[in-house]
């Protein structure tokens, strides 16, 4: 277990780099951790629970709550009495996922050697979207929000550190199927339209060279992630009640030092057992739930954040806000990969084109050409490839990082069918650029 904390911390300083990387190129895909802190009356966060629903009771149960035969109708029924809503990531079926072994309690294989077993190993019929569709319509009836994390919960490529035992997904086809899988599950079964997911274990890698981002971009999702810990998955100390403490004490500690530390962040929870078979989240919880109360905060869904602040680097009192909601709302590609906007920065002519197209737009063309292997090379080099490839722009490719003018502007526009009426100017920002794209 060492070893694994030892990983995480690893995991996070290269994580840092990455998101830094990933400020470079706009993308349909945006990896969503936090929003910037709502200006106004009220504070809100985000919730989201992963790896249900789970239909077996928590262990052990909380004698305040009358939902005692499943930590996910548990969990729905504490939501509901600090009227909050959620985003769970949940799972389709991880039942064939056989043969495989029990790993050893307290470890990262606790619920199989070479997959993952939800709720846990040989009861996975009590778990997943697929055989527990009870649980999913009570989150949905009750204003929560489903989030993909996959069908089968495979990896979707090779992490030899910390999973080195553990099968996975070899190429995209296969990370596809496998959304589209889940996906197509909530729009037949339940009429709903998943828009976020989570990857397995956060591994992003696929083993042909493709990545989650571009998964994500075919399925038209955004990919959700976390920035606070609400803890509950690591093994059990031997003591539940530190176990409990364990969870709650960050948050607490979090809000004493700042009460407004919180405000658009996301946190991390649990809807499944622990690598100890324990379900400390059900007793912590409603700790969790009173002390973001009692601070001024309203919990909601990942989604409903997104529409009050969309991004990590603005102003949500700035008056081109709108603008930005309207088109984001509407799926165009305005965002960096690492969720921000630069609303200062200088627009370039690849970010001009880039941002007239939607996630579906990407999506049906990335579909087109995602075997095409010269194009694959040059769009992972510079994803704006794409924008030129789609308009027939390549001879103006090699102007893609050059600053916009209006006679540029207008000249674009012009080639790709767009009538709009432009100002002169000889340079423009991006936060001004959005109120030319959304008359």
């Amino acid at each position: 277990m060492k070893l694994y904390e030892y990983a995480r911390k690893i995991n996070h300083k290269i994580k840092k780099y990455k998101k830094e990387k990933a400020g470079k190129f706009l993308s349909p895909v945006r990896k969503i951790e936090k929003f910037a802190p709502v200006l106004g009356d009220k504070k809100y966060i985000a919730m989201t629970f992963d790896d249900g629903p789970m239909n077996l009771p928590p262990n052990p149960e909380n004698e305040n709550y009358k939902e005692y035969n499943s930590l996910t109708k548990v969990i729905i029924e504490i939501m509901k009495e600090y009227n909050a809503n959620g985003t769970f990531n949940v799972v389709g079926s991880t039942e064939d996922n056989y043969p495989d072994k029990k790993g050893d309690l307290h470890g990262t294989k606790w619920g199989g050697v070479m997959n993952d077993h939800y709720p846990k190993y040989n009861e996975d019929k009590n778990g997943g979207a697929f055989n527990q569709s009870k649980l999913v319509k009570d989150l949905i009836d009750n204003g929560h929000e489903i989030s993909s994390h996959g069908y089968v919960h495979k990896l979707f490529g090779p992490n030899k550190l910390i999973y080195g035992s553990r099968d996975h997904l070899k190429n995209i086809n296969e990370v596809y199927r496998d959304l589209q899988r889940l996906h197509e599950l909530f729009i037949e079964r339940y009429n709903y339209d998943i828009t976020l997911s989570r990857p397995p274990h956060y591994i992003d890698k696929i083993p042909d060279g493709y990545d989650s981002y571009d998964a994500y971009a075919l399925m038209k999702y955004d990919y959700l992630a976390a920035s606070f810990d609400g803890g509950g998955w690591l093994p059990s100390t031997g003591d539940y009640d530190k176990d409990v403490k364990k969870m709650v004490d960050p948050l607490k500690n979090a809000l004493e030092k700042n009460p407004d530390a919180l405000n658009g962040q996301i946190i991390f929870q649990k809807d499944g057992y622990n690598m100890s078979e324990m379900t400390p989240v059900c007793h912590a919880l409603p700790q969790h739930l009173k002390i973001l109360k009692d601070k001024g905060y309203e919990v909601v869904t990942v989604s409903k954040l997104r529409k009050l602040s969309p991004f990590e680097d603005i102003k949500t009192d700035d008056d081109y806000i709108k603008n930005i909601v309207d088109l984001d709302s509407k799926g165009y590609v305005i965002g960096y990969k690492n969720n921000t906007f630069k609303p200062n920065k200088l627009l370039s002519q690849g970010e001009m084109l880039t941002m007239t197209l939607t996630k579906e737009i990407w999506s049906s063309f990335l579909m087109k050409k995602i075997h095409d292997k010269s194009f694959k090379k040059n769009y992972k080099k510079n994803p704006y490839y794409l924008t030129y490839s789609y308009y027939n722009l390549l001879d103006h490719y090699n102007k893609w990082n050059e600053e916009v003018n209006s006679d540029d502007m207008q000249n674009l526009f012009q080639k790709i069918g767009i009538d709009k009426d432009i100002k002169s100017f000889n340079k423009i920002k991006r936060k001004d650029y959005v109120e030319i794209l959304n008359k």
